[in-house]
Parts: structure tokens; sequence; C-alpha cells
């Protein structure tokens, strides 16, 4: 797909930001043997991204404002759009060496997120989509949600709380009453490729609890554009603002809901 101006500006800085995160991801896996260990080290890529990703985006369009994870907050002089960032989205995995992370930008107009990019540089994949005009991967296919209709069929994601967060008890309870019904349950630790990958029907659905907006913002418009939905785990509220959502394809949708908010079917 040829796409518009800012999802070029958008892409363009998710691989400049992706490169450098690459560089630092190989002495990460060196830094594993040292006494002091990685923490230091990657606290540092991960702002140095995100400092590449605000001079990128900005310097191309100075009046949008800008929130990233790592803290910065921009009111842009054009108060109706801003880039809503996570430089680095699977801080766990890269800290430990496990090659499974992404850079992920969601443009945010009049409070709706109308496009958005999820790069994967390891793998070198940039899902990306714009409002109305579909998901795309790597510029060469059209990304379609999974067409699975049997709860029993599908693979599901999720993340599991750690460092005894109060979602940790809800999420267990999801897992025992969505574990029986279906085909397996993963948990990969980047929140942004897991949306990214119900786009492209890599898994049927996904959920989790306590996220912030730069983890889904874009999974969420590449979820909608590649045919499937996506609501809050709390009906008939905000994705964004409660920091919890639930994907699926359409088919399953209703049943897998009803799993995670209500618990199996007698």
């Amino acid at each position: 797909m040829q796409g518009s101006a800012n999802i070029n500006i958008m892409i363009k800085a998710a691989r400049k930001a992706g490169r450098a995160l690459v560089k630092d991801f190989r002495e990460v896996e060196q830094l594993q043997v040292s006494v002091k260990g990685p923490g230091d080290f990657v606290t540092r890529a991960d702002r140095n991204a995100e400092q590449i990703l605000r001079d990128e985006l900005l310097g191309a369009r100075p009046n949008y404002g800008f929130l990233g994870e790592e803290g910065t907050d921009i009111h842009g002089a054009d108060p109706t759009r801003r880039w809503i960032v996570d430089p680095l989205d699977g801080t766990t995995n890269f800290l430990h060496g496990m090659p499974h992370w992404a850079v992920s930008i969601a443009l945010e107009h009049k409070g709706e997120i109308v496009a958005g990019t999820v790069f994967d540089p390891v793998k070198d994949e940039m899902f990306y989509a714009e409002k109305g005009q579909g998901a795309w991967l790597n510029n060469s296919r059209r990304l379609r949600v999974s067409s699975r209709r049997r709860m029993i069929e599908c693979v599901f994601a999720t993340g599991v709380p750690f460092g005894g967060r109060a979602s940790l008890p809800a999420t267990l309870q999801d897992l025992t009453h969505l574990m029986p019904q279906c085909a397996g349950v993963r948990r990969w630790g980047a929140a942004a490729l897991d949306l990214a990958y119900v786009a492209a029907g890599r898994y049927d659905g996904y959920w989790e609890r306590g996220l912030n907006p730069w983890d889904m913002a874009a999974g969420l418009l590449l979820v909608r554009e590649s045919g499937g939905l996506a609501e809050s785990v709390l009906p008939q509220q905000s994705i964004l603002d409660t920091g919890q959502v639930i994907a699926a394809n359409g088919a399953i949708f209703e049943s897998f809901t009803t799993v995670i908010r209500d618990g199996p079917a007698p």
C-alpha cells in the first residue's frame, strides 16, 4: 500500500530507532555475563530510541503533540494531533537477550487513533495501518484476522502481571476459565506485537489489563483495520482510559469476551 505522508514519516522514524536498538541489543547480549548486568544500559537504549523518535516525528510535524513511554509529554501548537510512542515495547525481553520486542508509534487525531506502526527490527517486520485504508505488513501483504470460529481451535495471547501487580488475581482467574476451552495461551511479553499478531491472524485473540496508551494505541488500529474487534475488558468504557483491552476476530469475539468478563458458561 502507498501510505500517506504521515505513515511514511512514522515508518522512517520506526526504522531509524529500530536500527539503533538492534545495535544496542547485540551489546546487551554480551552484558549478560557482567556483574553489574545490562539494566542501566537498556534504560539508556530505551531513552535514546525515544529521543530519535521525538526528533524524527517532531522534526517532520513540529506542531503535533508527543506522548512517550519514557515520560515525554509535549503539548503541540495543534491540540488535535499527537504522536503516542513506545520506543521499546518488550523491554524485559530486550534486557534478557530475547529477540521479541518492537517500536510502536501511533498518531491520534481528535482523540482517535488514525495511523499506527509496530516495527519488529529483529525480524524486519513492519506492521502499519491507517484508518479506512486497511492494515499491512512490509508494504506487500494485506493483514487479515484469523477466520477460526471454534474456541477450542483458537490460540490466545495475554500478559501475566509480574512483581505483585494488582491485576494478577484477575488474570489467573481468566486463565483458569479460558485454558480448558482453547488450543493454547501464549505470553510473549510485548503488547504491541500481541495486537499486531492478532491483526496478522497469528493469534485469534488477545486480552490484558494494566496497560498504558503507548502499549496498545498503534496495535488497536492494526486489529480494527484487519477486520478484528477490540473493546475494553470493562464494557462500554474507553480502552485507552481503562488500560484494559480484549481483541479478537469477529467470529469468536462474543464467546471470548464472555469467558474473560463472566467466566465460562455453566
